[in-house]
């Protein structure tokens, strides 16, 4: 274009009209069609307009044909069609209808992707999958990457997913084998990747869990679902136990039982085990180490494991040998909302006798706290009904108030002893 007609279109007369065409083109998907509208032009922006159409206009509003206009454009000493000229004026035109058509091929490429792999792997009909997929959408991560790897990238997640299952039996799985298993690479699930925090984010929704914000989160919302970074690294404590046998992990635990020590097993330990136990046994089961600490002082004579809050694979591998060696359990936890759901899932689980977790029990180490003038925290979160005490949860309501473990630790010495 001349110099001089470039000067011209581009005065600032104009400026609020170009921007409007070229507004006007990408939502036409750059076609000039369809009409301009203007509201509230000064003197000036009119009478540049009135020139550049060759017709005069009166009021406050303009209407312009843009076929009208790229007609006149051609034949004007621009000697080019309205594309060309708002191209030169403002700048590169979008086509966001072909764009929005892009996108929406791409989310079905992934989408649609997901949507058969789930169903080719039996979790399409899980209620915590729609949660998972709707959250993962709404991150976006996904729609940022090419469409070929955003859908190679869920239905790895779907596979990961599927491969540990989390329905609170789960099977023990490496992580480094699962990864190489889906992803060609041991390090394809290391923290970090992008596979690895939507799978995360998937058992979190399996789970009813808030998703992982630090390293010791993650690697209890893996392990929650059978999925360990090594066998050796994680240890379930335990005090007391006598398994009866000839195998590494039986002798070391009688060692250590009958010198009054705690002990930390590994899952190594635990695949070595050959249970045998005692007739009858009842194995206590805690949260806080503080109670396997002070039993242990006292070389208190019952066998204790703490679970250390929700129960890791470790911990769940050890409590299934010692079930299905015909030890019968007694569980303990927190009287706060997230502990009671933990003791449905242990109680469910295993058929555990609720151990000082009644509502008379509540009440009575509400009532002791508050005597010894230790503060009690309110309850916080979701009420959640006590599977095994219906009277348990509206206590919990009326009095408002969480009970730590510990709080009850002489009650619970004095059973051990």
């Amino acid at each position: 274009m001349r110099p001089q007609t470039r000067a011209w279109l581009g005065q600032p007369a104009l400026e609020r009209f170009w921007r409007g065409v070229h507004e006007r083109l990408e939502r036409n998907g750059m076609q000039a069609k369809g009409r301009l509208s203007l509201k509230d032009v000064s003197d000036q922006e009119r009478d540049a307009v009135a020139l550049l159409m060759g017709r005069p206009y009166t009021g406050p509003a303009l209407s312009i044909a843009l076929a009208e206009l790229d007609g006149q454009l051609r034949s004007s000493a621009a000697e080019r069609g309205l594309i060309e000229v708002v191209v030169e004026l403002r700048g590169p035109l979008t086509d966001r209808p072909a764009l929005r058509d892009k996108r929406r091929a791409a989310s079905e490429t992934v989408w649609g992707s997901a949507r058969r792999a789930l169903h080719e792997r039996g979790l399409d009909g899980l209620g915590w999958v729609v949660t998972w997929l709707d959250d993962v959408r709404r991150g976006g991560a996904l729609a940022r990457l090419d469409p070929d790897q955003g859908a190679r990238l869920i239905v790895q997640a779907v596979e990961a997913l599927a491969g540990v299952r989390p329905v609170r039996e789960p099977a023990v799985t490496g992580r480094g084998e699962l990864a190489e298993r889906i992803t060609g690479t041991a390090h394809g699930l290391d923290d970090g990747t992008l596979l690895a925090r939507i799978v995360l984010r998937g058992l979190a929704c399996a789970h009813d869990a808030e998703p992982p914000r630090d390293a010791w989160a993650r690697r209890a919302l893996w392990e929650a679902a059978g999925v360990t970074a090594d066998q050796v690294s994680s240890t379930v404590l335990t005090y007391g136990l006598m398994p009866m046998g000839e195998d590494r992990t039986a002798r070391h635990l009688r060692e250590r039982s009958l010198d009054g020590a705690e002990t930390h097993l590994t899952l190594r330990d635990l695949r070595d085990a050959s249970w045998r136990l005692p007739e009858g046994l009842e194995v206590y089961i805690c949260e806080n180490p503080r109670i396997v600490e002070v039993a242990a002082g006292l070389r208190c004579p019952r066998p204790l494991v703490c679970a250390s809050g929700n129960p890791t694979t470790v911990v769940l591998t050890l409590l299934d040998g010692l079930v299905s060696a015909g030890a019968r359990l007694a569980y303990r936890g927190d009287f706060d909302w997230p502990g009671i759901a933990m003791a449905n899932r242990m109680i469910g689980r295993y058929g555990a006798r609720p151990w000082r977790l009644g509502a008379a029990d509540y009440e009575e180490q509400v009532a002791a706290a508050r005597s010894r003038g230790t503060p009690l925290q309110p309850l916080a979160g979701t009420p959640v009904a006590a599977g095994w005490d219906p009277e348990l949860t509206p206590a919990m309501q009326a009095l408002n108030a969480g009970v730590q473990e510990e709080s009850a630790l002489e009650l619970l010495i004095d059973d051990l002893r």
